[in-house]
Parts: structure tokens; C-alpha cells; sequence
């Protein structure tokens, strides 16, 4: 079992006073930290006109953090596909993989904020095209020779060569946990990521049912499960979650309001509760524990992401929490 973290989202909460800089300094700084832990990767995510300024620039984003790391695996998690130029997103991700050397995954959704669709001028009820699309426009760029694609929604010349390509495969993982989402992910992608929000045993089912859909299309090639939760080392189960109790639920308060278009000024005790029981938070043995469990339903063929970035925790505690992930959590699982 593999374990990385993130999901870098750069977001300023109101009672942070910090510059724009100061928070994408902090994502490289903790770039560095999870390279030289040991962790296995480290991830973006992505979303649009944003008042707290989260992250939108996936591209130079893992540019930057290509050119600050050696070893980790870095990727979006996850980029909103309908939003992009297929060709021009085909061309800024084979950059990013040969800056990296090779480390990169394209992590790609539908997406589901109308206003986001809106700023684009996209229509919102094309998504699910939009992303078939943009894989199909990606796999054609990267391959040899020309695009060899009528993409429905670019412009783009099928005779036309993409460049540069990526210097070998530039792994696609798709995002969604409704069945049409996982299926297509198993189908078309070479890795599949399960939200934070779905339950161990509701991620067991989707793995399986991946499973059963590629053996019986007989698709071959390597194919890996990612698992999103977010959580916290710490001294004591007590202490972590008092390091990342108000970024959490500030994110997860931002989600809300990003799924449902609604202002959302508080989560409800009960929402609090739950979103608690889901993190993975504690010493590292607590975390260990945490983690065990899903490597008992799953297997040890996934890539656990532990969310450990939540915005204005503060640099030198998410470090810590970096480097103690590296040492005393990740031994456990190689």
C-alpha cells in the first residue's frame, strides 16, 4: 500500500492574513517536506472563482512542484475536465511529465458547480461528453504520430501532431462515485480515486465492480485505486484534531457551498460528528489503525491519500505532520 497526501487547495480562510505568495510558498515548502518523508505522492485539486482564492491553476501549479521535488508521484486530484482545452490541457500535462520525469497523473472529473460551468461559458449538461471527450483527445495527443481524433468538442485538426509528448504513459485517473462515474473510469482510465465521503465498504463494492467490468471486457493494462481521507498526526487523538478541526470543517464548509449553491455559515453539530467519525486522526498508531482498515477491506493494491493539508492550519504543523506520516506511519505499510 502506497501512501501520499494533500490535496494542496491554497485557500486564504478569513482569519488568515497571509498573502497569495505566502500560501503557494507553503505548498512548495510542503512539497518538499512529503519528497524527502517518503511518502509516495502529492496532489492538487481544483476549482473556480473562489472568493478564499482556492486553487485554479492546476498546470503551473504541478509545474512547480515538479521542478521541487525528485521522487514523490504528483497529480491533480482532481482537475475539472469540461473547463479545459483537451489539446492545450494534452500539451501542459506531457510538459509537467517531463519536468517531473515521468511522475505525473492527470486525475480529470465532470465537475457539478453551475457557476464554475457559467464563468466558462460551458454547458453544464455536457459534462459527462466533455470528459469522455477530453480523454479520448488526450490518449490521441499522446500517442505517436498525429491526433487521429474528431474530437466532438475542439476544433482541433485530426492531422495535426501534438507535442510534446510524454516520454512514456501519462497515467488518466477519474474521479465520482455514482456507477456510471466508476465504470467509466474503468473503462476508459487507468485509475479510478474514491471521494472522502464514501465509506470503506461503499469503496470495497466500487473496487470490486471495476474489477468485474474490465475482466469481463477483458481489458488489460495496469489499472489503481486511489482512496481519499482526510486526517491528522498528532501527539494524541485530542491534540491532532485541535491542529485541523477549523481548516477541516472550513473546507468542508466551502464544499457544501460549492455542491449546493447556498451560502453555508456553520456546519450543524450532527454534521460536525460525521464528518469527524470519517477522519483518520491521532498519533501514528491511531493513524496506523485507521488506515489498517481500509487495507483489510481493499487489499494492499491501492494508493491511500491521507488529506492532511487543510487551509490555515499553519506551515510548521502541517510539516510536522508531514514528516511524522513519513516516519511513523508509512514503515508500517511497506
Amino acid at each position: 500500500m502506497e501512501i501520499g497526501t494533500g490535496l494542496f487547495t491554497c485557500q486564504r480562510r478569513p482569519d488568515d492574513d497571509r498573502s497569495s505568495t505566502e500560501l503557494y510558498d507553503e505548498m512548495l515548502r510542503l512539497g518538499e517536506t512529503i519528497d524527502d518523508a517518503g511518502l509516495a505522492s502529492a496532489w492538487v485539486s481544483e476549482h473556480h472563482f473562489m472568493e478564499d482564492e482556492y486553487l485554479s491553476g492546476t498546470m503551473p501549479s504541478l509545474g512547480a512542484l515538479a521542478a521541487a521535488t525528485d521522487d514523490i508521484e504528483i497529480g491533480t486530484c482532481i482537475a475539472l475536465a469540461p473547463l479545459y482545452d483537451p489539446v492545450r490541457l494534452a500539451e501542459d500535462a506531457a510538459t509537467v511529465d517531463l519536468i517531473s520525469g515521468g511522475r505525473t497523473t492527470l486525475g480529470l472529473a465532470i465537475g457539478s458547480n453551475p457557476r464554475e460551468f457559467e464563468g466558462f461559458g460551458v454547458p453544464v449538461d455536457e459534462r459527462a461528453e466533455r470528459l469522455a471527450d477530453t480523454v479520448s483527445v488526450l490518449r490521441g495527443a499522446w500517442s505517436e504520430g498525429p491526433l487521429d481524433y474528431d474530437a466532438e468538442f475542439s476544433d482541433a485538426d485530426p492531422d495535426v501532431t501534438v507535442t510534446p509528448k510524454p516520454d512514456g504513459d501519462l497515467p488518466i485517473m477519474l474521479g465520482g462515485a455514482a456507477k456510471p462515474a466508476v465504470r467509466r473510469a474503468a473503462r476508459t482510465a487507468d485509475a479510478w480515486c474514491a471521494p472522502s465521503a464514501l465509506s470503506i465498504e461503499g469503496v470495497r463494492k466500487r473496487k470490486e465492480d471495476i474489477e468485474r467490468v474490465r475482466e469481463a471486457e477483458d481489458i488489460d493494462g495496469d489499472f489503481t485505486v486511489y482512496v481519499l481521507q482526510h486526517g491528522f498526526v498528532g501527539d494524541s487523538k485530542e491534540s491532532a484534531w485541535a491542529e485541523m478541526r477549523d481548516g477541516y470543517l472550513y473546507l468542508q464548509r466551502r464544499y457544501e457551498e460549492i455542491f449546493s449553491g447556498e451560502s453555508v455559515d456553520e456546519l450543524s453539530d450532527d454534521r460536525v460528528e460525521e464528518l469527524k467519525e470519517q477522519a483518520i486522526f491521532g498519533t501514528p498508531d491511531d493513524v496506523i489503525d485507521g488506515i489498517e482498515a481500509y487495507r483489510d477491506a481493499l487489499g494492499d493494491d491501492v494508493h491511500f491519500i491521507l488529506r492532511t493539508y487543510h487551509p490555515g492550519t499553519g506551515t510548521d504543523a502541517m510539516v510536522d505532520c508531514v514528516e511524522r506520516l513519513g516516519s511513523e506511519v508509512v514503515p508500517h505499510f511497506e
